[in-house]
Parts: C-alpha cells; structure tokens; sequence
C-alpha cells in the first residue's frame, strides 16, 4: 500500500513540477519540456505524447485527460481498493512531507535549467552563470557623518581661529558595480559617487554624481596582469585603503598632501614567490597625471611604481584593523614612487589642484610644475591587532619661478579588540591610536612655512566586519606657524555610521 501512495504521490511531484517549468519558460519549449518528463517517467505514453505535442496549445485539462498508462492505473486501481481510514490518517500525516518534496523538486529543477544563480557575499548581491564565465556583484554605501567644530583639516592660523561648525553629511554615498566577463580573469569595476557634499557657496553641479572609478584588469597569471582605466593608483597603503575599510573616520593629516589619487592609465601588476618568504607585489604604470577623468595637456606622463614585500610569506591585503582576526602573522614593507610634469601640485577625488601658496592648475603653465615624491610603509596584523606607518617625501620644483620646495610628512596608526585580552570588553570593540606631522615649508610663498600634528583616538564597533560598523573619533591638531611665530592648537570630534549593502 505505502508503495502504491508514494506512486501517486510521485506522479503528483512530477506534474507540479512540470507545470512550474511551463510557467517559467516559453510556451512551445515548455509544453514539449512537460511531456518529455511526463513520458519519461511513466505518466504517459509514446502514443499520448506525441498526440499532445500536437496540440496548439497545451492545458492542464489536456494531460489529466489523457488515458493513464498501464502503472499509473494499477497503482490507482489498486490504492482505491484498499485505502481506508487508517491510510487517509497517513495521508495526513504525510502531507507536510509531500509538500517539501513539491517544494525540494522544484528548487533542484530550477537550480538545474536556470543559467543564472544569485548570491550575496561581501562584495554585495552577486548574479553569476553556471559556468563561472560572468559574474556582478552590486552594491550600496552610504558613509553617514557628524563633525565638530570642523569637518575637514584645519591646515593655516585663520582655519583654527574661524568660528566652528556643527554639520551633519552623507560624506560617501557610492555604488559599486564589478565582477568579470568572458572568462573569470577579466574582471571589471566602475564606482559612482552618487551626491558628494558642497559649501554653501559652491555651485550645484559640485555634488552631481561622478564616475570615480573604471578600470579593467588582465588578471590570468598571478606573475603578471594589466590594468587599465581610471583608479586610485597603487603607490601608498592609507590612500588605497578604501574609505569604508578606515580604522578611522577619516584619513590623517598626511593624506591631502600626498596622496597621487585617481589617475587615468595603464599598470603593469604581479604577484611573485607566493607563500615564500620572498613574497612579493609590484606595481608599475603610466598615467595622464591630470587627475580623475582629466585629459592629459601636453606630452608629460606621470610615472609611478611601488613593491610590497610580504615577509612573512602572506599576502596583506589592503584595509585596516584586524576585524578579521588574523590567525598567523602578517605583514608587509613597501616602497613606492613617482614622477610628474605639469599643472598639479596635489591632487584629490575632484582631481588636480595645489597645495597652499603655489599657482593654481587654472592658471599655472602647463609644464610649470615637477613632481617627485617617495613613500616607505609598514603594514602587520596578527590576532585582532594592527598597525600600520607611511614616511613621505615630497618635492616640488617651480619650473617657471625656479624654486624647489621639500615637503614631509609621517603617520602611525595601531588598533586592538582588547577582547582577546580581557573577556569584559565586548568582542565587537576594537580601540585605536593614530599620530601624524606635516612639514610644509614653501619656498616661493614665503608666509607660508608650517608643521601642523595630529592625534586622534577612536572607538570602532563592529555588526558586520567593515560592512556595518559605527565609528567615534576625537582628535587634537596643532599648528606651528613658523613664519608668524604662532602656535595654534583645536579639538575636533566625529561620529560616524559606515553601512554597505
């Protein structure tokens, strides 16, 4: 009898699911896909299938009303005449059963014949064919912020002694669109800032969305890939580390005058001596040297290079904290470089402009300036610790005036889930510490000759690893302005909510 009913129960599983597949597909394909699992498992016969494949259309009524094969009738035949009270109490007691059967078939049928999978990961929601050739993974960030009584860097006497703000922004808001296409080593990424912030002053089209990002990479052997686009170029850690993988609120002091940022190019990139203890990473490209989608004014290039030696035979990858926990030692000591000339004196996400008393790209020459600068960067994690450092000199050289001015600026920045020390302290707490200087003498604007510092302790709390996480700073910046003889110092507090989904 048990035998009989889970015959019937099969043919049932069979026509449910059939019938979904119809609904799914097309209706020629899928009328001929549900007579084909019909016919192969017994519900109809050679005869009946090809009388219903004949059919314009194909209904529900039209194959319950085809004559049953032989075993499909005995089993009915045979399930009437002895099924009584006792086996409708089984029936019952079945039914949930039948019903995750209906609902396990199903899944598995579209599992099978559907081309296309989703997913969600860190990367956000992730589409992908069954055959791993194209992959995109979609995501959303918003960096929501509160500040007091400044929100950026106070960097000369009249910014520290200006009245404070109290501001509320949505400093990043970002989409993110990457995965790969035709084969899995040809990868792709763009990046859209959706609504940057502006002053007051400023004109709207300041905060309309911005492509901040393109790039495609060559990535088929780890020894050597290309990429090509428009990205924040490879040269130094606290740069590259993406403004949701901070440790703090935002980055230091040194950033705004160092950082080379997004460029437009193209870079030669490995990974040599895996898991040796001569692991290591090279970076080497040239780019346009204008900044974020800037053509290039004349034939100057901007070079750039940088080497990560990963010394103890693991890859660091590039984000800070150790959220992750790092269960063995990690660590990296890099160095890296570049030359330009042109316009620029810095440059920033709204691409090229120039540090405090030099000439602005608007009206500099356009081979005015040469560029140079160096960077040496210390990186290790090792169980919820991390700490990272960045030494840089900059050079800049007025080619029109005739001047060279040498800039120089450090920082070193530790945190730690005091958990894994003392069981009290909740495990999502990491605390960190972060010391920078700046040296800004300038040879062509001689009021301007200053050391400014920073020292700032934060509070990070973990939902999601960097993906939900709530972060408060509070930092003390000083000013020593050598040219006036005038020290200044302010306080400055942050709170921050980093969401990504």
């Amino acid at each position: 009898m048990k035998n009989l009913y889970k015959s019937q129960i099969r043919v049932k599983i069979l026509l449910v699911i059939a019938l979904l597949f119809a609904a799914l597909s097309s209706a020629h394909s899928a009328e001929k896909a549900l007579l084909e699992i019909l016919l192969e498992n017994g519900v109809i016969t050679q005869e009946q299938y090809e009388g219903l494949l004949e059919k314009e259309t194909l209904t529900t009524e039209d194959i319950l009303a085809a004559p049953q094969t032989e075993e499909v009738a005995t089993a009915e035949k045979a399930a009437g005449e002895t099924f009584d009270v006792g086996d409708a109490d089984m029936a019952a007691e079945t039914d949930p059963y039948i019903k995750m059967a209906v609902a396990d078939a199903v899944a598995a049928k579209i599992d099978e014949d559907f081309p296309v999978k989703s997913s969600y990961g860190s990367s956000g929601f992730r589409l992908e064919t069954r055959d791993g050739n194209w992959q995109t993974n979609l995501q959303w960030r918003a960096q929501l912020r509160y500040t007091n009584p400044f929100f950026g860097d106070p960097r000369q006497v009249d910014d520290f002694e200006a009245t404070g703000t109290s501001n509320f922004e949505a400093r990043r808001l970002r989409m993110k669109i990457g995965g790969h296409g035709y084969q899995p080593w040809l990868k792709y990424y763009f990046e859209v800032d959706l609504q940057p912030s502006r002053d007051p002053d400023s004109s709207a089209a300041s905060s309309s969305a911005r492509v901040i990002d393109w790039r495609i990479d060559l990535a088929k052997w780890d020894w050597g890939g290309l990429r090509v686009g428009q990205w924040k170029i490879d040269m130094n850690r606290e740069r590259v580390d993406s403004s949701g993988r901070q440790q703090f609120v935002e980055r230091s002091i040194v950033n705004r005058v160092f950082t080379i940022d997004r460029q437009v190019g193209v870079q030669l990139r490995g990974h040599l001596f895996k898991g040796t203890p001569g692991d290591l990473r090279y970076f080497a490209g040239i780019f346009n040297g204008e900044g974020r989608g800037v053509r290039n004014v004349d034939e100057n290039m901007m070079y750039s290079g940088r080497l990560q030696w990963n010394f103890m035979g693991r890859d660091l990858g590039f984000r800070q904290t150790d959220v992750e926990y790092t269960d063995k030692p990690t660590g990296s000591l890099s160095f890296g470089g570049m030359s330009t000339i042109g316009p620029c004196t810095r440059w920033s996400s709204s691409a090229c402009g120039n540090l405090d008393g030099f000439t602005s790209p608007l009206v500099a020459e356009g081979d005015q300036f040469k560029v140079e600068q160096g960077v040496q960067e210390f990186a290790f994690k090792y169980r919820g610790f991390s700490i990272q450092q960045e030494y840089h000199r900059k050079f800049v050289t007025d080619r029109v005036v005739g001047s060279k001015n040498d800039l120089t600026g450090a920082y070193l920045q530790s945190g730690y889930f005091f958990n894994n020390l003392i069981a009290a302290v909740p495990a999502p707490l990491e605390l960190a510490l972060r010391y920078a200087f700046v040296e800004e003498p300038n040879e062509v604007d001689r009021t301007i000759d200053n050391k400014r510092k920073e020292y700032t302790l934060a509070a990070n709390w973990f939902f999601a690893g960097h993906n939900n996480k709530l972060t408060v700073d509070y930092s003390y910046l000083t000013l020593d302005d050598r040219f006036q003889a005038i020290d200044e110092s302010t306080n400055r507090i942050r709170f921050q909510w980093d969401v990504s989904f």
